[in-house]
């Protein structure tokens, strides 16, 4: 009796008054002690008001079974189909909806509704890949900062694929405590893609610069990415990404020969097995009797450029004699670079120019970081020396006037040592 005198109210009822009433009968059903007959009136009663033209009262119904395990299901799934900001609290509380049902809410509600469930405790890998695929910018962002989705790669990549040139999406995604090394290389090419159209665009420079620079980026990413998949995840992680980078033509001998003179052999070994199809193990063995037969044979069957083979010896026998001169660090080793150059100058006779121009390149980059190294550590020598003295004597230590007089010296002569700096930082490419 008391159900039908609640539906007979609430046909004259003004809206909020309707939407008052509707929690309250919500919250009989879950919390009140009601027989079976009872329950059954005020479950009717409920489902009556989904048809009620005030979103006021749908909204109610929603904020009260939104985390409730015993509400009842019809009711959850209608409301999860209602417009998103009545669905939204129900797809991203519910226990009661099925992964099938999230993935159909998914695929026909809006960015609102596709984040309310993306940003649910815990987002099934059947979820994710639905909204990695169909779901809004902002959905995908949701997803990818989300520590309960169960995000596949293969998610992450689409993802990547369709929102790559959004600085947002991309750091979504590097926020995550686990991502794969083939994701990592997809959002570096993104991130490389975006900013050689920006740099283009604004004609800062020309079209074939930006793409080697872009290339060599590129590069010196991915060997870090390399030097960091065989920590986490060994050689198979090495030899996944491997296979990924020979998919979408990344895998070349640029980046093979820029892995070797960074300490990284892990990436040659694998790019020789990948490429010719023999087992890490057996490349290996033939890896380090580089000056034999053997090797050749094997460098020929990957397909690598017979006249660069002397480059890749010289490489790898400096790599041998200078194991640790980077300390562990994923960066060109300047000693290294130099002993190929003179390895290769010895028997260039004009077919290794392009190799010798590759050298001087990566000669450049490793003596311009050796000095920013040194002058990091400089500057900060001679800062925890100005405060020791500041410390120990304070009235003799007058870094205003040094300042003063360094910015009164004439601007020619500090050009002047600059420039010689630079040219012996940055030799001339062969």
């Amino acid at each position: 009796m008391i159900v039908r005198n609640f539906l007979s109210w609430a046909q004259t009822a003004p809206a909020a008054q309707r939407a008052e009433g509707a929690g309250a009968l919500a919250r009989a059903y879950l919390y009140s002690d009601l027989d079976a007959h009872a329950r059954r009136e005020t479950e009717i009663a409920l489902m009556s008001l989904l048809d009620d033209p005030s979103p006021l009262v749908r909204k109610a119904l929603a904020d009260n079974f939104a985390s409730a395990a015993d509400a009842p299901h019809a009711i959850v799934s209608a409301l999860a189909s209602d417009q998103s900001d009545i669905a939204s609290p129900v797809l991203s509380r519910s226990p009661l909806l099925t992964e099938a049902e999230l993935i159909d809410c998914a695929a026909i509600g809006d960015a609102f509704a596709q984040s309310a469930i993306a940003l649910r405790a815990y987002v099934p890998a059947g979820v994710c890949a639905a909204l990695a695929e169909v779901g809004a910018r902002e959905a995908a962002i949701s997803l990818a900062v989300n520590p309960g989705a169960d995000l596949p790669e293969f998610s992450m990549r689409r993802m990547v694929e369709r929102f790559g040139d959004d600085g947002e999406m991309r750091e979504a995604l590097l926020s995550r405590p686990w991502l794969p090394a083939t994701v990592r290389n997809d959002l570096v090419n993104a991130t490389a893609a975006s900013l050689t159209a920006f740099v283009v665009d604004c004609g800062w420079l020309t079209g074939e610069r930006a793409k080697r620079l872009t290339r060599e980026a590129r590069d010196k990413a991915n060997v870090i990415i390399v030097a960091e998949a065989a920590e986490r995840d060994g050689r198979q992680g090495v030899r996944d990404l491997v296979a990924h980078l020979r998919a979408s033509n990344q895998l070349t001998a640029t980046l093979v020969l820029r892995a070797l003179l960074s300490g990284n052999r892990d990436l040659f070994e694998a790019a020789l097995a990948e490429l010719s199809g023999l087992r890490e193990e057996r490349v290996a063995g033939l890896v380090r009797d580089f000056r034999g037969a053997g090797f050749a044979a094997l460098y020929a069957r990957a397909g690598l450029l017979e006249k660069y083979l002397p480059a890749f010896r010289a490489a790898l026998e400096a790599q041998r004699e200078y194991a640790d001169v980077n300390g562990g660090e994923a960066k060109l080793s300047l000693v290294m670079i130099e002993r190929v150059l003179t390895a290769c100058e010895e028997i260039n006779g004009g077919e290794l120019d392009k190799l010798m121009a590759l050298l001087r390149r990566f000669e450049m980059e490793a003596a311009l970081e050796e000095a920013r190294i040194e002058a990091a550590r400089f500057a900060a020598e001679a800062e925890a020396a100005r405060i020791i003295a500041t410390a120990q004597a304070p009235e003799i230590v007058a870094p205003a006037a040094f300042n003063d007089s360094f910015s009164s010296a004439p601007a020619f002569e500090i050009a002047i040592d600059m420039a010689s700096i630079e040219a012996e930082l940055m030799p001339e490419a062969a």
